[in-house]
């Protein structure tokens, strides 16, 4: 554990932007922190293919691991089609677009607020 751990909200707005700098789509952040004690955060988007997936992991993985925050947990990295990185309070599932679709992770959260991103990719 780093001696000054990260908010939820700077692990969220640090995965966003390294998605977003190597083009996630339809990226969605929920706030579910009143509907669960799974998590404050569920970050959700997703890749054009696995490879694309495999690139969206590694650059969260390393600017979080550089930042001090490094994931606690990864499930599904042999998968084609999700990949779970758990840091704690937030939760970064990247999907391809098939597995998006399939599991349809928005619709099981849909009384969640969605955090507007706008508010998180401004300099």
């Amino acid at each position: 554990m780093p001696d000054n751990p990260m908010s939820p909200e700077q692990i969220v707005t640090l995965a966003v932007k390294a998605l977003d700098e190597k083009s996630a789509k339809d990226i969605k952040v929920l706030h579910i922190a009143e509907k669960t004690v799974l998590a404050d955060y569920f970050i959700i988007c997703n890749g054009t293919s696995s490879t694309h997936v495999k690139a969206l992991v590694d650059e969260v993985d390393r600017q979080l691991s550089e930042a001090g925050e490094p994931a606690r947990k990864r499930e599904g990295q042999r998968s084609d089609i999700w990949v779970l990185m758990d840091f704690g309070s937030v939760i970064v599932h990247i999907f391809t677009d098939e597995g998006r679709k399939f599991y349809n992770l928005e619709r099981l959260w849909t009384d969640s607020e969605e955090v507007p991103l706008s508010s998180l990719l401004s300099p």
